[in-house]
């Protein structure tokens, strides 16, 4: 009977304590999502007002002229979320505004300084939900700035799951403590830390800080229908983890690691490439490896299913070094007759940790048919790196060889505009989730338009990944991206049907090419033709 009661109590409490730890997790995970959405609403709407103002003083509209206030107002009605353009003084009082309103003499802006900002952010005293009309203003050096009043609307929203929602408090703050928005009622001072969870999301881009709280019974809402089964099923996993435990104490604990470790040795791990394209000309720029684990009964295993796992364990350093000397065997005679081609390898943050990766690629690459010019070394934004300043040293090292380093999974991660400026990135890759709604969705192409200007002005490549439809490659066009991955031109696959692929494109550009020049030399012969019937 003892032994019984301790077999259904000890699992009962642990579980508890696991569901709690749980819905604290879940809880934390939600809150964070909430601030993220309130810094990227934020980010949005500054950023969209900024490049606006930007285009007024690019464009020479600077006064409250007649024909300026026209230009106002079609950019309020093209911009929902502005609700009124104006110019203010030096002293910050509103010189003009449309639409109109009363002047009242009122400073809505600090003084200009010498010495201050282009840009200005404020708060102004009218409020939605909870929410400020924020003013963001353009120095234009003359002692005067353009402003543009942001609708409070644009900032009040309620995310998050109802159970956190019904009892949170969420705050976004400005610079020095500035409020802009915040709801909720709950209260934590005078509650102890241990009963109270609180995130705080900061913004990479501007000085704003996203503050979310809520006491931590909140979050047990989750789970309380599960703890009323595990109290009545508590017997039952008593005997289920007495089962486990003897099938773990027959089971050798190596025996999963075992496996991996010799299907590093068969050769089980091999390289697919996937086709890197130039949109413009449509020939081939070159190609990513992508890790593929072939099983002995031949199915195909996606790195998602094991990729985590080798990380983890260290086994990713042996894998990565016989992808680059497979690579090597399988298309170096394919680089070496193509000069141009350039060969991504996908690194992860282990790497950057000490210098034996420059000395791989040294020893794999430096007598192969593969130059160190033709390497490019994909680093992820998604997981970051522990140590920045040995990461730049291993990249610059790199870097010297001739390799090139890219920056995948730009903006979904960590870096953000950190790995940009302290890492030295030769090339940045646009994520698959801004590619996919680019199309339909002006947010998704506002965001790929920044990141291409960002790379234009600071002379780094970029490459669009993801993309599967014809609409997507217009759209990139017409912003300036140039080069592409995705389903549109070929999925990953293996050696040979990438080195068949590679010629059968060559093939088809010098057939373009050809149909060209013929088409060019009978517009010529015609034009010809018609000059000297003209003279005759």
């Amino acid at each position: 009977m003892l032994i019984a009661l301790v077999l259904a109590t000890t699992p009962l409490f642990a579980i508890n304590i696991i569901l709690n730890q749980f819905a604290e997790r879940r809880a934390i995970t939600e809150m964070e999502a909430m601030g993220q959405v309130s810094i990227h609403r934020a980010e949005e709407a500054i950023s969209t007002t900024v490049s606006l103002l930007q285009r007024l003083d690019r464009d020479g509209v600077q006064t409250c002229s007649a024909e300026d206030r026209v230009i106002y107002e079609k950019l309020i009605v093209e911009h929902g979320m502005i609700d009124a353009i104006g110019l203010a003084d030096a002293a910050g009082q509103r010189m003009c505004i449309f639409p109109d309103r009363e002047l009242a003499g009122k400073i809505i802006l600090p003084p200009v300084r010498t010495d201050g900002p282009l840009v200005g952010i404020g708060m102004l005293d009218r409020d939605y939900l909870g929410a400020r009309a924020a003013v963001i203003s353009w120095d234009l050096k003359d002692q005067t700035r353009l402003f543009a009043e942001v609708t409070p609307a644009v900032i009040a929203m309620d995310p998050g799951p109802e159970y956190l929602r019904s009892y949170r408090r969420a705050e976004l703050r400005l610079g020095d403590n500035l409020l802009w928005y915040n709801v909720g009622g709950y209260n934590s001072e005078e509650s102890s830390p241990e009963s109270v969870l609180s995130v705080d999301v900061t913004s990479e881009l501007y000085p704003l800080v996203a503050r979310i709280t809520a006491p931590a019974s909140a979050a047990l809402y989750v789970v309380k229908d599960l703890k009323v089964v595990a109290a009545a099923a508590c017997a039952g996993i008593a005997i289920l983890f007495v089962a486990i435990g003897i099938w773990l104490s027959w089971r050798p604990e190596s025996e999963a690691n075992d496996e991996f470790i010799a299907a590093i040795s068969n050769g089980e791990f091999i390289p697919f490439y996937q086709p890197v394209m130039d949109i413009e000309s449509l020939r081939l720029r070159g190609c990513e490896v992508l890790m593929r684990w072939r099983r002995p009964n031949g199915t195909i295993v996606s790195p998602g299913q094991f990729m985590a796992y080798a990380e983890n364990n260290g086994h990713i350093f042996d894998m990565t070094r016989h992808m680059m000397h497979v690579s090597c065997e399988e298309v170096g005679e394919l680089y070496g007759e193509n000069p141009d081609f350039k060969l991504s390898i996908n690194l992860f943050a282990g790497h950057f940790q000490d210098r034996e990766v420059v000395a791989d690629i040294k020893s794999i690459f430096e007598n192969s048919n593969i130059s160190f010019q033709q390497i490019v070394v994909e680093v992820t934004e998604r997981h970051p790196l522990e140590d920045m300043e040995q990461a730049r040293k291993i990249m610059a090292e790199l870097q010297a060889l001739g390799v090139r380093i890219a920056l995948d999974d730009v903006g979904t991660g960590h870096g953000g505009m950190a790995y940009l400026q302290k890492l030295g990135v030769d090339i940045i890759k646009i994520d698959k989730m801004f590619i996919d709604t680019i199309s339909s969705d002006d947010n998704s192409t506002t965001i790929v338009d920044s990141m291409v200007e960002l790379a234009d002005n600071l002379g780094m490549g970029i490459i669009a990944e993801g993309v599967e439809q014809e609409e997507q490659i217009e759209r990139l066009l017409e912003l300036g991206v140039t080069a592409a991955q995705g389903y549109y031109f070929a999925k990953p696959m293996p050696a040979n049907e990438f080195i068949e692929f590679a010629a059968r494109t060559e093939e088809e550009a010098r057939e373009r090419g050809r149909l060209a020049a013929e088409a060019a030399a009978a517009e010529q012969a015609a034009n010809e033709a018609a000059l000297a019937d003209a003279a005759a």
